[in-house]
């Protein structure tokens, strides 16, 4: 018979299989995409944590083809739409359309009834169709007629825009905002990765980039890594951390709008997820100071007077979490 010692960590949490896999996830994308590690990382954090991503940037720089490629290692539904002037939340939701044999009406689906939807330029839509967004993302089903259709899990939205043009865009009102789990600033390459990107497109001649991935994870892994996530330790002194920092945004001079409870429980999401991908079962320091940038960019208002500075969002992210003290 075993010895039962007290003392000893019988229940960890068996996290080899899912660091494997959101290592082989990473290792497809690299086949492809130069240079955004952490994009890519993110990206799974995401989708682990079920949450939605908002990614900008200047066109050409992989927004759009990581989005389709990640989409393609996990063995789920993909679709994307493309936000313009003239969409309507019809075009997005679906519509009842009359069936003539039976004098009643059929709702057919629209383009969101998928697992990982890409949305290209979602500012360029007007406010009414970004609104048809609210419900879905938060609740993960939209209401038609009265009647409520469920969306399969997994869903997630990845939505691009570009900062840079701003003619014919509207802004993302702040409710929809904070729906979104991150927003992810990308850049461009460097001097080295932008060579690399160069031979590799030589490389590969006329072959699609999407023929270069293969599916890594299954739906019903992927939904067993999200319960494994929920089972990771978090000691009361992370709880305090992590509130604390949200707690100074609301109250920072730089800022005019904090992060709301919501922020609080995505850094949480979001440590515990960086924490299981790297295999251990308990959130560090170091897991909270990942997920604050993304997590929090696009939920803090600067003042206006910072604004005009040219103060950012992620300035004063560091100078928030350098005042707090890292718990020990």
């Amino acid at each position: 018979m075993q010895d039962e010692n007290p003392l000893e960590f019988t229940n960890r949490i068996p996290l080899e299989e899912l660091k494997s896999a959101t290592d082989a996830i990473r290792h497809e994308l690299a086949k492809v995409i130069v240079g955004q590690d952490d994009f890519i990382k993110l990206l799974i954090v995401g989708l682990l944590t079920d949450g939605h991503v908002l990614i900008e940037g200047v066109p050409g720089i992989a927004k759009t083809i990581t989005s389709k490629l990640f989409a393609k290692s996990i063995d789920t539904e993909f679709s994307r739409i493309q936000f313009t002037p003239d969409l309507m939340p019809s075009d997005v939701l679906g519509t009842s359309i009359l069936k003539a044999d039976q004098s009643d009406f059929e709702f057919k689906k629209g383009p969101i009834f998928s697992n990982i939807v890409l949305i290209d330029e979602i500012n360029r839509a007007p406010a009414k169709t970004q609104a048809a967004l609210f419900e879905v993302m938060e609740e993960q089903q939209i209401t038609m007629d009265g009647k409520e259709y469920k969306m399969p899990p997994p869903f997630m939205v990845i939505a691009t825009q570009n900062p840079i043009e701003q003619e014919g865009t509207y802004a993302l009102p702040e409710a929809q905002l904070d729906r979104f789990l991150f927003k992810l600033k990308i850049d461009y390459p460097n001097l080295e990765e932008e060579v690399h990107i160069l031979k590799l497109q030589h490389k590969r001649k006329a072959k699609l980039a999407l023929s270069e991935i293969e599916t890594v994870m299954k739906v019903e892994t992927l939904l067993k890594f999200r319960d494994q996530i929920h089972d990771i330790v978090v000691e009361d002194k992370i709880f305090d951390y992590i509130a604390e920092i949200v707690m100074q945004t609301r109250k920072h001079p730089h800022l005019l709008l904090g992060g709301s409870p919501r922020a609080s429980l995505s850094i949480l999401k979001v440590a515990k997820a960086f924490a299981a991908i790297q295999g251990r079962d308990f959130v560090t320091p170091e897991d909270v100071k990942m997920s604050l940038k993304p997590t929090l960019n696009h939920r803090i208002i600067l003042s206006p007077e910072k604004e005009m500075e040219g103060t950012t969002p992620e300035q004063v992210i560091d100078l928030i979490h350098k005042s707090v003290e890292i718990p020990r």
